[in-house]
């Protein structure tokens, strides 16, 4: 598995309607593995993903996910690292987000994930084909979620914990 994953895709939204959705917990509720995200936006500053309910009906802890600010030039570029706490035996990666208008008004998001010598982080957040499936869908579920809720004002599907809880 390659040690840098790029994932991109394009949304029918503003640069900083993308921005808000990845960096405000109104936004990050209604996406990919919900849960509330808090950044310090200035470099130095500190980032968390906490835990939905539905997350911690699965013994999650209240944090599953820590990082730094690296970067921050809003609406275009976020660099942070990015450690999941379920995974102890990595140190954090560096996840870029870059934000660009396209010439037809939507908006390209890229994400790259540095993914060297962190092989579990590598392959949970590569994306399975099912997102209940093993590793669950990713970057790929993130961003496709990320992508419908700005383009439809709607979570792209519901009940994605209550379905993954009953397949365990």
């Amino acid at each position: 598995m390659s040690e840098t994953q790029i994932h991109r895709i394009f949304i029918n939204a503003t640069p900083e309607r993308v921005w808000a959705a990845i960096t405000t917990p109104e936004f990050s509720r209604l996406y990919g593995y919900t849960g509330d995200v808090s950044y310090d936006l200035s470099p130095g500053g500190h980032f968390e993903h906490r835990a939905s309910e539905e997350m911690k009906s699965m013994n999650m802890p209240d944090v599953v996910v820590t990082g730094e600010v690296l970067e921050c030039d809003p609406p275009r570029r976020l660099v942070q690292t990015w450690a999941p706490v379920w995974i102890e035996d990595e140190e954090p990666g560096t996840v870029t987000w870059d934000i660009e208008a396209t010439a037809d008004g939507a908006t390209r998001l890229t994400l790259t994930h540095d993914l060297t010598g962190r092989p579990t982080t590598a392959e949970q957040v590569a994306g399975n084909p099912d997102p209940m499936g093993a590793g669950g869908g990713g970057w790929p579920w993130v961003l496709s979620g990320i992508k419908s809720v700005l383009e439809t004002g709607k979570p792209m599907e519901d009940g994605v914990w209550e379905r993954q809880a009953d397949a365990v």
